[in-house]
């Protein structure tokens, strides 16, 4: 997604500012909101749980490798998180077509129910900035958040 930049847009410190903070602000209603799905469930499980269970669903087939990059988790950290929603019946490994020693790690259906028990909070988030924002406004912040987002995207997440 190469959008040209409109040259009449001028941002100064104080509107980037802003916007940091706001994105902060954001960022943390949405943990607040994961974290009350995560002590409901009461499996023992914090965000970097909740975060590849979201992931192993968008992206099925995930490996360690792609979720430490995705999420900027160390190698070591993003197998550890795997293995703890394994121990729990919530993920499972499977040996990769290509390369036998890739595990890619797909979830259970008990994973899956996990995974959208908490997600429905943040649905409803989601929906409620959306709606305020209004109907021109997702596409903008949708474009805002795939480019911040970088490389990180899936092809065509940020349309």
């Amino acid at each position: 997604m190469s959008a040209v930049a409109d040259p009449r847009l001028v941002l100064r410190d104080e509107e980037l500012d802003a916007g940091l903070e706001l994105m902060m602000l954001a960022e943390a209603a949405i943990w607040a909101g994961v974290d009350a799905g995560l002590e409901a469930e009461d499996l023992n499980l914090g965000r970097s749980h909740w975060r590849a269970a979201f992931l192993m669903k968008r992206r099925p087939g995930l490996g360690v490798q792609e979720l430490a990059h995705i999420t900027s988790l160390s190698k070591q950290a993003a197998s550890r998180v795997i293995s703890d929603l394994e121990g729990q019946g919530l993920a499972e490994k499977a040996q990769g077509d290509l390369d036998g020693r890739r595990r890619a790690a797909t979830l259970t259906e008990a994973g899956a129910a996990f995974e959208t028990r908490i997600s429905e909070r943040l649905r409803g988030q989601l929906a409620r900035a959306y709606r305020t924002g209004g109907l021109d406004g997702v596409g903008g912040a949708r474009r805002i958040l795939a480019a911040l987002a970088g490389g990180r995207t899936k092809t065509g997440a940020g349309r």
